[in-house]
């Protein structure tokens, strides 16, 4: 039987745009799906390097109007990897049109906005790109959690970190603007982490934070911390800062419980620490694993075992899986709730940082 055909726009002609792209040409090249993606429209602002990108990933047409590109009735997905300020009413317009919307992190520059989201896209098939979830070391540390491996969790710890912001030679950009980005690195970095905390020790309640900005005359956060306690009663920490001199994109975590603990840095993405408490005293200690296979997540999709994988990997899997659970009409996940969960993290971070006291995470 012929494969569905799915015809996708994609909002957004930038680093995220060249992602997504890939995993769109290279997704039946690794998964079995029932569907054949075609690139429709690529939407972007500037159109010399917009008609440049279109050719080198072989889009049919570009377009510099979201929202003629949003109406278009042969597009049945809209892919949205523009600015943060965007989001929302991209999303809202696509999913009343009744497109499937993908949309990047974070969702958007308030809860007000992410809630809106949600709501419009009741009926329609949703995914945020978390694609970090798809990292095999990540996603088989989910599965050492939920086979009780690393028992009742004490502490979480989370840094992302990044060099650039010190950069003085790299040109301002929407980032650093807060009419398009809403936020710095708390909405930038620290809504990966927070995902991925989520994702493997449960909902956040209470937030502690503070916020600084080091570049004269930008006016988004260069750097947030935070403490948290989760509702299963661990206590975590969270840093994200585009000035750790050093540091090129060290997105890592720690999991620590009473039957063991797992470490990850997205640095060296196919290995996971792991330590089994429940061994010996004189035996116990980090594992190095190499999650390649076999036996791992996705391990069957890509290379054979000890062959590495890449970042470009993760956004293919999001698409294989999403594509998967819409052919068996099963849920996906992270989905616009998900993501709007986050929001709220995010705002509570935000409001506590600017009170100084300890706020706690709204539930809606």
């Amino acid at each position: 039987m012929a494969s569905q055909r799915l015809r996708i726009a994609t909002i957004g002609q930038g680093f995220m745009g060249k992602a997504h792209s890939n995993a769109f040409r290279q997704v039946k090249h690794f998964f079995d799906i029932p569907y054949e993606l075609e690139l429709a429209v690529l939407c972007g602002r500037d159109k010399p390097s917009l008609n440049r990108m279109a050719a080198r990933w072989d889009w049919e047409d570009v377009s510099t109007d979201w929202r003629e590109t949003v109406a278009r009735p042969d597009i049945d997905i809209v892919d949205i990897a523009a600015p943060n300020n965007l989001h929302a009413p991209i999303a809202i317009a696509a999913a009343k049109a009744g497109k499937i919307v993908w949309c990047e992190k974070p969702l958007a520059v308030s809860p007000e906005e992410s809630r809106q989201m949600v709501e419009a896209a009741r009926h329609v098939r949703t995914m945020t790109w978390f694609n970090y979830r798809r990292v095999p070391a990540i996603a088989f540390a989910r599965e050492l959690v939920k086979q009780d491996m690393i028992g009742i969790p004490y502490h979480y710890r989370a840094t992302y970190l990044q060099e650039w912001g010190s950069d003085p030679t790299r040109p301002a950009n929407w980032k650093t603007d807060p009419a398009q980005a809403g936020s710095g690195v708390l909405g930038d970095l620290m809504t990966h982490s927070i995902d991925t905390a989520m994702y493997l020790n449960g909902p956040i309640a209470e937030v502690q934070a503070l916020q600084r900005t080091f570049a004269a005359n930008r006016h988004v956060d260069d750097a947030t911390l935070a403490l948290v306690r989760f509702e299963n009663g661990s206590v975590g920490s969270f840093e994200a800062t585009r000035y750790a001199t050093g540091a090129k994109n060290r997105n890592a975590f720690e999991l620590h419980g009473a039957n063991g603990a797992i470490r990850f840095n997205l640095e060296d993405l196919n290995r996971l620490e792991f330590v089994d408490a429940t061994e010996a005293r004189n035996l116990q200690g980090p594992r190095n694993i190499l999650v390649t296979g076999p036996d791992h997540p996705y391990w069957t999709n890509y290379w054979k075992p000890a062959h590495i994988i890449g970042y470009e990997h993760t956004f293919i899997s999001a698409v294989a899986d999403f594509l998967l659970a819409m052919a068996l009409d099963e849920p996906f996940q992270p989905d616009f709730e998900d993501a709007h969960r986050v929001q709220l993290v995010v705002d509570a971070i935000a409001r506590a940082a600017a009170s100084g006291g300890r706020v706690a995470v709204d539930r809606a």
